[in-house]
């Protein structure tokens, strides 16, 4: 059974709306007892959230989800149980923390010049002074009534050809997943089925993955089909890769399903928590 393992949320330690103690209290009403926190880049979430989970009886996998360029396009990759503390992996973190920086700037710069003022002073005080993603944008956006929902938004401002884009500058795949086993953590490909790929470029994508020490597929995901669940889940064991479960919760009103609501994983797979590691 997964209904009760998630291993993909966000806090406000990069683009959720719930702070790291609140996520961890949500979750453990929502029947969660194992999960991780993933936020963007950072891991400033995570010791708030410990404290929190220890307090609750929850069992939390330290966590993080690492922007990567692969073949010019932006691919994310879970870390989970990875060592907070292994320097390799924070001075990796914090270049890619450096071009976030950078981008929130010139997405706010590209939006006035489009007629759209002042939505980076917006963006950054709706992330609370840390890290500024694109979802903080969508918001704003969202909240001026220039759009109907983050994901319209997406659509009409943040994505290649519209006046909002700044295209990601990203850790090269190897290399992100060599920060996350060095710190002790296994890798997971994040919501397949969203990436842009045909089956043979998927393919390829987890060969390279796997190849630099990757071990699972984010099967179930939030954003996902159930036709999409089923497939990702025959890539999977064509890939010899584990399955992972993440909803990738963002906050109330801000996520594809509420917490406790991922279907369980399809008949077949190896489950990621069924390996050494996450099952210690």
């Amino acid at each position: 059974m997964s209904l009760d393992h998630d291993f993909h949320l966000h806090s406000t330690a990069s683009d959720g709306t719930l702070a790291p103690a609140q996520l961890m209290e949500r979750a453990a009403l929502a029947g969660i007892r194992t999960l991780a926190l993933t936020d963007h880049d950072t891991t400033e979430g995570l010791a708030e959230a410990a404290e929190a989970a220890r307090r609750l009886g929850v069992r939390l996998f330290p966590g993080v989800e690492i922007s990567v360029t692969w073949n010019g396009m932006t691919v994310h990759v879970v870390g989970l149980g990875v060592d907070p503390a292994d320097a390799a992996l924070q001075r990796g973190l914090a270049g890619l923390r450096e071009f976030r920086d950078w981008r929130a700037e010139e997405i706010g710069r590209r939006l006035a010049k489009d007629g759209i003022p002042e939505t980076f002073e917006q963006a950054r005080a709706l992330s609370s002074g840390r890290l500024i993603s694109r979802t903080h944008f969508a918001r704003v956006l969202v909240e001026r009534n220039l759009a109907e929902s983050v994901r319209d938004v997406f659509r009409r401002y943040l994505v290649r050809g519209r006046p909002g884009h700044v295209p990601g500058q990203w850790a090269p795949l190897g290399e992100a997943v060599g920060w996350i086993t060095g710190a002790g953590g296994q890798a997971v490909i994040a919501h397949p089925a969203r990436y842009p790929l045909n089956r043979g470029q998927l393919r390829r994508l987890g060969q390279e993955f796997r190849a630099a020490g990757g071990v699972g597929l984010e099967v179930v995901s939030g954003s996902h089909s159930a036709d999409d669940n089923r497939l990702m889940a025959i890539h999977a064991q064509g890939l010899g890769l584990l399955a992972s479960v993440g909803s990738d919760y963002h906050g109330p009103g801000q996520s594809y399903l509420e917490l406790g609501r991922l279907p369980p994983l399809p008949a077949g797979c190896t489950p990621l928590w069924q390996g050494e590691a996450l099952a210690a």
